[in-house]
């Protein structure tokens, strides 16, 4: 039976990467039959990633159905996954975010949990020397994961383990990394072609605080004022979104690549004491700048109070 490969809704290039690549490393290297698979529509920097590469875009599903066998990558939080996946035959867990819990399998499985920037740079480790063989196509996929999720080596996730590991994938490929993670950006920055409510759902997570549910969403641009033009229908919208979504409110953080920076777009009260809780920042007006802060996973979602 084929093993579907998937990580966490809303599939940014981590996610979306990283399925494809263990999906090609069981196929190839362990003789299993696997396929990858996403939970939404990829984001603009995923899409460029399968078009550089020319890697047929995963199917999309919204859910899978009992006891078809599943390896989570890149999540572990069963609010990032199909409602039903406690029914699927997980197999295995492929990840660099904290334990969450609720998972529910049918036996024991293989669980990777590594404090690294990125999913794809544990899949090169646990492949071993089956990662040379890997064709260019999947190592530039695993390449753009880890650019993508250090932010080039910005983020203060980034591990020196990493770092080495995009370096060699770099210069297996021949790319100079500040061009290509150039062309990333550049991809990731260009959303004129979604609603509001698509850019709140694009790059976002749920988290709870105190009984408060959230959606934290994260636009990483290289032109955030391209973003922010838009501030005042993205807060009109954020109404809308919370309430579809069964949430309390959405926080956007417009993550400036370059200048290492975030800006909070604060529409009510709530979020800003948020602003002041979480981050010791002062909103006067309808957005606040928190500098140096670039990491949802380190540091937004640890500091989130209420």
């Amino acid at each position: 039976m084929t093993t579907l490969v998937f990580g966490h809704k809303s599939p940014d290039t981590d996610s979306t990467g990283s399925a494809i690549l263990w999906a090609w490393y069981l196929n190839e290297v362990k003789g299993q039959a696997a396929e990858p698979r996403l939970l939404g529509t990829p984001n603009t920097e995923a899409a460029f990633m399968l078009e550089r590469w020319n890697l047929p875009q995963p199917q999309i599903i919204d859910g899978v159905e009992a006891g078809t066998p599943v390896i989570i990558v890149d999540t572990n939080n069963p609010a990032e996954l199909p409602d039903a996946i406690n029914d699927a035959d997980i197999t295995a867990i492929i990840d660099h975010h904290k334990l969450v819990g609720g998972l529910e399998t049918k036996g024991p499985i293989d669980i990777t949990i590594r404090p690294l920037a990125c999913t794809a740079t544990i899949m090169l480790d646990l492949m071993g020397d089956a990662a040379a063989g890997m064709p260019d196509a999947i190592k530039g996929a695993a390449l753009s994961c880890i650019l993508s999720d250090t932010l080039e080596f910005r983020s203060p996730t980034t591990t020196d383990h990493d770092r080495a590991t995009a370096e060699q994938l770099a210069r297996d490929l021949g790319l100079s990394i500040p061009d290509y993670a150039a062309e990333m950006f550049a991809a990731k920055s260009d959303v004129s072609a979604f609603s509001d409510a698509e850019l709140l759902r694009m790059d976002s997570k749920e988290y709870a605080v105190e009984g408060t549910k959230f959606r934290v969403s994260v636009l990483e641009t290289t032109s955030p004022a391209t973003v922010l033009d838009r501030k005042a229908s993205l807060m009109e919208s954020m109404a809308t979104v919370a309430s579809e979504d069964g949430v309390d409110q959405v926080l956007l953080f417009v993550v400036d690549i370059l200048n290492e920076e975030a800006t909070l777009l604060v529409p009510n009260d709530l979020v800003k004491t948020v602003a002041a809780k979480s981050f010791d920042a002062q909103a006067s007006g309808d957005t606040v700048v928190l500098p140096g802060v670039v990491s949802r996973k380190k540091q937004i979602i640890p500091n989130l109070a209420v």
